[in-house]
Parts: C-alpha cells; sequence; structure tokens
C-alpha cells in the first residue's frame, strides 16, 4: 500500500562547507509542488541550488537546478521510491560553501538529506478520496450533516440558494455506503449534481 506523509519534515546537513536544507512534504499534485518549488526559492534567494523529486498520481519529476546531471533530483527520487511513498514532493536547499563534492558526493548529499528529513517524518497510508455534491431541501441539510460526519466526510463548501448545495469529499472506499444512506434519509428529495 503506498504511503503519504503526515506533515511537512525538514533536515539541515552541513558537508564539506556547503549546507544541504531537506523538506519532505504530501502534496495533491505537480502544480502545488512546483509552487512549493517556487516558494523555497523565494525564502533562500540566496541559495545556489533548490533541486527537487516528486511523486504524485503516479508521475515523477526531478529537478538537479543547475548541479551536474543526475546527481539530485534523479537520486531524491529513488529515495522516494525505495519508501514506497506517493504524493510526495522532497526539495533540498543548497547553499554552495566553495568547497566541490564530486558527482559520488553530490549524489550522497542530495540522497542523505531527503533520507534525514524521512527518518523523522510519520508516514500513514495514502486514502483516495472522491469530491462529491448534493442539493437538497433545507429540512434534510442537518440529516445530511450528521451523516458526512459520521462516514469521516469533509465539508467542501455549503451554499443556501433555492436548496440546500453541499459540496464534501469521502474517501472512496466509503463513497457508495455514504451514497446509499444518503439517498434513503432523502427519500427521492436529494439530487447529485456534476
Amino acid at each position: 500500500m503506498p504511503l503519504t506523509l503526515a506533515s511537512p519534515v525538514h533536515s539541515d546537513l552541513i558537508i564539506k562547507k556547503s549546507r544541504f536544507i531537506g523538506c519532505v512534504q504530501a502534496v495533491e499534485g505537480r502544480a502545488q509542488a512546483q509552487a512549493i518549488v517556487v516558494q523555497r526559492r523565494e525564502q533562500h534567494p540566496g541559495a545556489a541550488h533548490v533541486c527537487w523529486a516528486l511523486l504524485a498520481g503516479g508521475q515523477s519529476a526531478a529537478n538537479d537546478d543547475g548541479e551536474p546531471g543526475g546527481t539530485a533530483g534523479r537520486p531524491m527520487l529513488e529515495v522516494l521510491r525505495r519508501q514506497e511513498l506517493e504524493g510526495v514532493l522532497a526539495t533540498v536547499v543548497r547553499y554552495f560553501g566553495g568547497v566541490k563534492l564530486g558527482a559520488g558526493g553530490l549524489v550522497r548529499a542530495y540522497t542523505d538529506a531527503v533520507a534525514q528529513a524521512l527518518l523523522q517524518a510519520e508516514k500513514i497510508p495514502l486514502r483516495k478520496t472522491l469530491a462529491l455534491r448534493c442539493a437538497l431541501p433545507y429540512a434534510l441539510e442537518g440529516v445530511v450533516r450528521r451523516e458526512l460526519q459520521q462516514a469521516g466526510a469533509q465539508l467542501r463548501e455549503v451554499t443556501h440558494g433555492a436548496r440546500v448545495e453541499i459540496a464534501f469529499t469521502v474517501v472512496d472506499v466509503e463513497a457508495p455506503a455514504l451514497v446509499e444512506r444518503l439517498n434513503e434519509s432523502g427519500q427521492g428529495a436529494l439530487a447529485w449534481l456534476d
């Protein structure tokens, strides 16, 4: 079963005067990962490199950010793969200390920065969710909210117009039973929206 991370975790290593600041965290996809990488660059304007690796949605990506090809992003990605992680971004910010590490030294430094962060990280099973939306009369709002809470669903948005519209997410394996219970409780007055 693929795992993800409960919260972001950092590491900080000094190797031959260079500082390597690692971070591993859960992400929903490539767009969120790229936004985080941009944020890291803004947080560390004096850094020589911001390398990253991503495993999300069955896709993988790695970036050496100016380090010699294959010495940063790809080795970081392999660390994530060996841990059977999914939906995880690893970033390593490098402040150059003036001493060249060579290809082998760079590979070790970047993998160590990610591995040290992962040693401290809480790994949790990855659970896929479905996003659903329904419309219902005001009289059923309390009943539907209770059902969603009991199922562990997350409310995303509730709008009140002619009818109440509720958008929520629920773990995919819980969805069929929840939909059935909501349909029974609604007695035909609940409509599912796209």
